[in-house]
C-alpha cells in the first residue's frame, strides 16, 4: 500500500518536503492555516503595485532547480531567473555611494576608488568566505548536526584541522575589522549577520560564509518576482499529486506509544505514516505538541531579530536606485544594541529598500516604483508597537529625504505595514522572529532543533526555525536533510 505523509504548513520548506516525499512514492497531504501557500514567501497587491511580501534575495538557485530535476522536469519550463550585475547599492549620510558589482574585479576597483581600500582586501575576504563555505557547507548545511556520522565522516575530520581559520573563535565584527581598514567596508560586511537575524558584534565570524553565496556564486532575481519561487514549486507539487488543505489549522499531532500517527483538524483525525512539521518549532511545541516532551533548552534560547516593513507605492521614478539598496546607520553598534539589548528601534536605523519594478516593470504603474522598505527590529516582547512604528516611519522618511534629496512622504501613494505582531499572526513565527533562535553565540548552530524528533518516531521538522534554518536556500536544505532521513 502507498505510504501517506502529512505536512503541517506550506512554507517554502513544506512545499519542498512535499515534492521530495511525493517523488519517494508517498501520498502527501499538506495542511495550511492560511488561504494561500508560501508562508513568508508570498506577495501583496495594492492598487496597481505588486510587492514580494517576504524574502527578497535569491541565492543558491540550484536548490530550487534540483527539485524540478528530481521530478524529471526541466526547471526552465517552470521558473526563470537572471543573475544580477549589481548585487546591492550602499548609501551613507556623508554622500558616499558604493555599488557592489557581481564582477569581483569591478567591485574591488569600486571599493579602492571610493573608499581607498586596497582591492586585494576584497579578494582576500571573498577567498576566505569561499574557504569557510568549502569546509563547512558539507558539514553544517547538507547534513544533520544531530547524527553521529556527521562528525565522523572524512569531510568533518578534514574541517577539524582548520578550526582556527573558520571564524569560530572570533566575532564577525572582529574578523572584519582585521580584514578591512575602512570602517564603511567593515560595516558592509558586518551586514551579513542580519541575513539570519543576528548581531555582528556577537555572532561568530563563521557567518562570513554568507558573502560567498552573494558574490562568488551570485545573487539572482526571478523574472516574475520572488513569489514565483512559491508558485512554480506549488505547481510542481500539484502535478506530483500533492493535496493541499487551505484554511485548515492543525490542532494537534496525534501520538501513540511514542510514534506520530497523524494530526487532528477541526476535531477530525487524519492518519499518516509520518508527519512533517513546517510550523515554527517554538509555536509547534506550544500548541500542536504541547502534550509531548518539550525541548526546554531550545525553547528558552533567545530569538532572532524581526522586521518592520513598509510597502510603499511611490509615484516617482528614482533612476539612482536599483533592486537592492541599503542606507546605513551612522552608528551600527548602537543600532544593534537597541535591537538585541534594549528591545527598541534606534532612531537612525539602517534601511533596506527593495524595488522589484527596476527589473519587473509591471510591478508598479508607469513612472512609479514599488518600495519594500524594511528595517531590522527586535522580536515582539510586548512593546508599544504602534508608538514605535510611528516613530520609526518618521525617522526612515527623514533619513531617505536627506540622502536622496527628496520628500518621500509626499510620494507615497499606497501603504501597507508588516510588523513583528503581524509576522507572528500570519506565519506563526514565535515572537515574530524571522529566523527562529538567534545565532549570537558560537554554539548557536547546535542550539537549533534537529530535522527529526528524538522522542517521537516518524515526526520530522523543516523550515527556518530548525537546522540549518534561515533564508530560502537553507529552508530548502532543511527539507532536503529531512527527506534524506526518511
Amino acid at each position: 500500500m502507498t505510504k501517506k505523509a502529512i505536512i503541517i504548513g506550506s512554507g517554502i520548506a513544506g512545499i519542498a518536503a512535499s515534492i521530495r516525499l511525493a517523488i519517494k512514492g508517498y501520498h502527501v497531504e499538506v495542511f495550511e492555516a492560511n488561504a494561500y501557500p508560501g508562508g513568508k514567501l508570498s506577495e501583496i497587491e495594492i492598487e496597481g503595485y505588486r510587492f514580494d511580501a517576504g524574502p527578497s534575495l535569491f541565492t543558491l538557485t540550484e536548490q530550487v532547480d534540483e527539485l524540478f530535476r528530481l521530478a524529471g522536469k526541466s526547471p526552465e519550463d517552470y521558473f526563470a531567473y537572471e543573475k544580477l550585475d549589481v548585487t546591492c547599492q550602499y548609501f551613507w549620510e556623508d554622500g558616499t555611494n558604493l555599488k557592489a558589482y557581481a564582477n569581483l574585479d569591478q567591485f574591488a576597483e569600486e571599493v579602492q576608488t571610493k573608499l581607498g581600500e586596497p582591492a586585494s582586501s576584497i579578494r582576500d575576504a571573498l577567498r576566505q568566505s569561499a574557504f569557510i563555505y568549502d569546509r563547512l557547507a558539507p558539514l553544517f548545511m547538507n547534513r544533520s548536526l544531530h547524527k553521529l556520522d556527521t562528525w565522523t565522516n572524512p569531510q568533518a575530520l578534514k574541517s577539524y584541522m582548520k578550526m582556527g581559520k573558520l571564524g569560530i573563535f572570533s566575532t564577525m565584527n572582529e574578523a572584519n575589522r582585521k580584514q578591512f581598514s575602512h570602517p564603511k567596508l567593515v560595516q558592509l560586511f558586518n551586514r551579513y549577520a542580519t541575513y539570519n537575524g543576528s548581531n555582528p558584534f556577537e555572532t561568530p565570524a563563521t557567518l562570513n560564509i554568507i558573502p560567498h553565496l552573494e558574490f562568488n556564486i551570485g545573487a539572482f532575481f526571478p523574472k516574475k518576482g520572488m513569489h514565483d519561487i512559491t508558485q512554480s514549486l506549488y505547481k510542481l507539487s500539484l502535478e506530483l499529486g500533492v493535496t493541499y488543505h487551505f484554511g485548515d489549522k492543525v490542532e494537534k499531532v496525534l501520538v501513540e506509544n511514542g510514534e506520530a500517527k497523524g494530526i487532528r483538524v477541526n476535531g477530525e483525525g487524519f492518519h499518516a505514516d509520518l508527519v512533517v512539521n513546517n510550523m515554527d518549532m517554538v509555536n509547534a511545541y506550544k500548541t500542536i505538541l504541547k502534550e509531548e516532551k518539550q525541548p526546554r533548552l531550545l525553547l528558552k534560547q533567545p530569538k532572532s531579530s524581526s522586521a518592520l516593513i513598509f510597502y510603499w507605492g511611490i509615484k516617482r521614478d528614482f533612476p539612482e536606485l536599483d533592486l537592492h539598496n541599503i542606507f546605513f546607520s551612522d552608528n551600527y553598534p548602537l543600532e544593534f544594541e537597541h535591537i538585541f539589548k534594549r528591545g527598541t528601534i534606534y532612531d537612525d536605523p539602517t534601511i533596506y529598500v527593495n524595488i522589484t519594478s527596476t527589473h519587473k516593470s509591471d510591478d508598479a504603474p508607469e513612472g512609479c516604483m514599488n518600495w519594500f522598505t524594511m528595517i531590522n527590529v527586535p522580536n515582539n516582547q510586548g512593546q508599544d508597537w504602534d508608538k514605535m512604528i510611528a516613530e520609526a516611519k518618521r525617522n526612515i522618511i527623514h533619513k531617505l529625504n536627506r540622502i536622496l534629496k527628496t520628500d518621500v512622504e509626499s510620494l507615497i501613494e499606497v501603504e501597507e505595514i508588516l510588523d513583528p505582531r503581524t509576522i507572528e499572526s500570519k506565519t506563526s513565527s514565535a515572537q515574530g522572529a524571522l529566523y527562529g533562535n538567534s545565532s549570537n553565540n558560537k554554539f548557536a548552530a547546535f542550539l537549533r532543533h534537529a530535522n527529526y524528533s528524538s522522542s517521537i518516531k516518524n515526526l520530522y521538522f523543516c523550515g527556518g526555525s530548525v537546522h540549518p534554518g534561515g533564508g530560502i536556500p537553507l529552508c530548502l536544505l532543511s527539507a532536503k536533510i529531512m527527506s534524506g532521513m526518511i
